[in-house]
């Protein structure tokens, strides 16, 4: 599977453009074509200019999306242009790292400008010189390599503000729904193919580097353009379900809050009768994870239970190991809290079996050789947790050791150890042990 790259939105002038404070003629889009695209583009990124992203309706709701959403954005203020100001002044409201600006050497600073760090080319009014293009080309492109891999506040919003907290993303993506309606567009705005998959593109980004709030405004748009207009009857499972998974991970604006909002969004979906493995999956995790956030544990019983069914359904339904792996750790979770030993026996012998399936099933799909990353990490993993549930600790961590020398996100190193750390204790005061010592 390829990475998708991450994005860079570059806000600026088009054209030939008048810097009314010196009097001279720009040419903007050569500053662009031969020094900030290919800075950018050396550095990995994907680089997009307003007049490049393809869109239907208005250009405003996209272009918001990507100053909103871009990994990164640069922004030239050659010639004090206006748009440019205002659209710097919206990324520095909403997000407080990942903004370069940049300018030609005779820009006047403003003064709300004079404490921010401006990197400067030399322009020659028509063209940029060679030797300047490739100076200024490997300053950009070390910035840019600079912030993405080490991000730190650079907008003065944030800087000066201390402890404020960027607004939360889902509202502006709604506002830029509602800027739709009022535009008076049909059908889909933006929603071509092309639109699609850029923002599905930012979409793996975000959730690679664990940024599950941006992951969500995304998918929330994304959902809204999929849809006909005015219908909210019809859904698309996949969008449902990656918005559902980045929703309980955004744990925003709390943990529990979260998780009762992935709930909902999953109910579109009707788990109770779905036949889907990913639905049921995901039914079962919101709800494993509302049992763990919830104090009162006889009270959250039913979430333990409507987890274990989920996860139930979806293994057996299709011999699915993702459920199967869940299945197993909840009904040692149950054991756990059984008020009658014969409960807490049945169960753990149970969980005791479905991992020996699992470990068939994982073996077999190793086998084949060609899962993509992500799904043969999460096999290879389900794989280790059953291993070291049934007691082969020595096999479980040597799968986990040449996993975690590869693993594509870094979230799911994390999801993974917090399980099997969670397991561990959960077998050694197993029911079994119980019966043996009063054996003995």
């Amino acid at each position: 599977m390829t990475t998708p790259k991450q994005t860079c939105f570059v806000v600026m002038g088009f054209g030939e453009k008048v810097d009314f404070q010196s009097g001279r003629k720009l040419n903007l889009d050569a500053a662009y074509r031969s020094m900030i695209k290919p800075a950018v583009e050396e550095a990995g990124l994907e680089c997009y200019r307003a007049d490049e992203i393809v869109h239907s309706g208005v250009i405003d709701v996209p272009m918001y999306q990507q100053i909103l959403a871009a990994d990164v954005v640069i922004a030239d203020l050659s010639t004090s242009n206006s748009n440019a100001f205002y659209e710097l002044g919206v990324r520095h409201a909403l997000r407080p790292y990942t903004t370069i600006i940049v300018a030609e050497d005779q820009f006047k600073f403003p003064f709300d400008l004079g404490h921010i760090v401006i990197r400067q080319y030399k322009h020659l009014g028509e063209d940029v010189g060679f030797a300047e293009v490739m100076r200024f080309r490997a300053v950009l492109k070390e910035a840019v390599e600079k912030i993405r891999d080490n991000p730190t506040d650079d907008s003065p919003v944030y800087t000066f503000l201390k402890g404020l907290r960027p607004p939360s993303l889902e509202k502006v993506i709604e506002s830029a729904a509602a800027a739709k309606e009022v535009a008076g567009t049909s059908g889909q705005l933006g929603a071509s193919a092309e639109t699609l998959s850029v923002l599905m593109q930012q979409v793996d980004a975000a959730q690679k580097r664990s940024d599950f709030l941006t992951a969500k405004a995304l998918l929330t748009s994304v959902r809204d353009m999929m849809r006909p207009k005015g219908d909210t009857t019809q859904e698309n499972p996949y969008i449902v379900q990656r918005l559902a998974l980045v929703t309980y991970k955004s744990k925003y604006p709390t943990v529990h809050a979260a998780l009762e909002e992935a709930r909902e969004l999953l109910l579109a979906l009707e788990p109770a009768t779905s036949n889907d493995t990913e639905t049921l999956g995901l039914w079962g995790a919101v709800h494993k994870r509302l049992w763990e956030e919830t104090e009162d544990k006889e009270e959250g019983k039913k979430y333990l239970d409507e987890a274990i069914r989920g996860y139930e359904r979806g293994f057996h339904l299709r011999n699915d190991y993702y459920n199967g792996i869940n299945l197993a750790f909840l009904l040692n979770v149950r054991a756990a809290h059984a008020t009658s030993r014969a409960e807490a026996i049945a169960d753990f012998v149970q969980a005791q079996r479905i991992r020996q399936e699992v470990i068939s099933i994982c073996t077999a799909l190793l086998q084949t050789g060609s899962l993509p990353a992500a799904d043969r990490y999460w096999v290879a993993a389900s794989l280790a947790e059953a291993y070291i549930g049934s007691g082969d600790e020595t096999q479980g961590q040597q799968v986990l050791d040449e996993i975690y020398a590869t693993v594509p996100q870094g979230w799911m190193k994390d999801s993974t150890e917090e399980q099997i750390q969670k397991l561990r204790p959960l077998l050694a005061d197993s029911p079994l042990k119980h019966i043996k010592a009063e054996a003995v």
